[in-house]
C-alpha cells in the first residue's frame, strides 16, 4: 500500500520520529537530487558555500506533513530563500512524484515562497533511505562541515523553532523576499512573464538608477548589471530553475521570483 494511514502516521511519529542512520556529530553521504522545477541540489556543494541545510522529509497524505509544511516555506522566505547561508529542500518519501508533489505543494505549502521540493522523479526516495527516515514529517540540520547538527526539529509552533536550531554564533540576517519589499514600502517593480525562456521585463514603479541581480537557488549570482531607465528587458542565458531577482535603488529594494524553463 502506497500510504500508511494518518493515525498510523501519528504513532510511528511519537514513536520514532527523526533521522535514524545517523548521530549528531556523524558526517552524513552526499547526495544529488533534481527538484520538481528541474533544479539540482548537491548537498556538499552547498556545504562549500558555507551554507547550512535544513531538510524536510514528507510525503503528501501525511497530516502532520501538511500542517508544518507551510512553517518550513516561511522559514525559507524569511532567511533569504536559498540567497543567504540558510538552504532549506523539501525530501519526499519516495513515495509521489513529481506533478503529486506539485499539487501537495500548491494546496499546503502556504503563501509564502516555497523551498526546493524533491519528488521520487528527482530522486528523493534515495536520501530518504539513506538517512533512514521512518516517520513523517522529520526535520534535521547539516552544517558545512558535513555533519548532522540536529536529527530532530520538533514540535513546531512556527518559524522560531527552526531559529532555535541555529549553532551557537549562527546568526543569518534576515532577507525576506516573499512580498517583494525589503527596506521600502514605496519601492515595487513588476517581472514578466515570472514563467519564461530567460527573455523577461522588468518594469519599475519610477524611474530611478537601480541594480538588478538575479540568483541562482544556490545563491550564486548569474546576473548584474546597472541601469537608469524604468523598463528593463533581459535575455538570460542560463540553466532551467528558479531565480531570484533582486533589485536595489537609491529608494528602496525587492527581490522576486521567476522560473526559466
Amino acid at each position: 500500500m502506497k500510504k500508511i494511514t494518518l493515525l498510523l502516521c501519528l504513532v510511528a511519529y511519537v514513536a520514532s520520529a527523526q533521522v535514524q542512520n545517523y548521530d549528531v556529530g556523524e558526517v552524513v553521504d552526499d547526495f544529488t537530487v533534481t527538484d520538481i522545477h528541474g533544479v539540482e541540489h548537491n548537498l556538499y556543494d552547498y556545504h562549500a558555500q558555507g551554507k547550512y541545510v535544513w531538510l524536510d522529509f514528507f510525503f503528501d497524505t501525511c497530516g502532520p506533513c501538511q500542517q508544518t509544511t507551510p512553517i518550513f516555506n516561511e522559514f525559507y522566505d524569511k532567511y533569504g530563500c536559498g540567497m543567504g547561508d540558510v538552504v532549506c529542500i523539501s525530501i519526499n518519501d519516495g513515495s509521489d512524484g513529481d506533478q503529486e508533489v506539485i499539487d501537495f505543494e500548491n494546496t499546503y505549502g502556504g503563501p509564502f515562497n516555497h523551498a526546493p521540493a524533491v519528488s521520487a522523479d528527482g530522486g528523493a526516495g534515495a536520501v530518504d533511505i539513506n538517512f533512514g527516515v521512518n516517520a513523517y514529517p522529520t526535520y534535521c540540520l547539516i552544517g558545512p562541515d558535513n555533519k548532522l547538527v540536529v536529527k530532530d526539529i520538533w514540535p513546531l509552533s512556527g518559524v522560531e523553532t527552526f531559529e532555535a536550531s541555529f549553532p551557537t554564533g549562527f546568526e543569518p540576517p534576515v532577507m525576506a523576499c516573499s512580498l517583494g519589499v525589503t527596506d521600502s514600502s514605496s519601492f515595487d517593480f513588476a517581472v514578466y512573464p515570472t514563467v519564461s525562456n530567460g527573455n523577461v521585463t522588468i518594469s519599475l514603479n519610477e524611474e530611478v538608477g537601480s541594480e538588478i541581480t538575479i540568483y541562482n537557488v544556490s545563491g550564486q549570482r548569474v546576473f548584474n548589471g546597472d541601469y537608469d531607465s524604468r523598463t528593463v528587458q533581459l535575455d538570460l542565458n542560463v540553466s532551467t530553475g528558479t531565480y531570484f531577482v533582486s533589485i536595489a535603488s537609491e529608494i528602496g529594494s525587492a527581490t522576486k521570483t521567476i522560473i526559466v524553463k
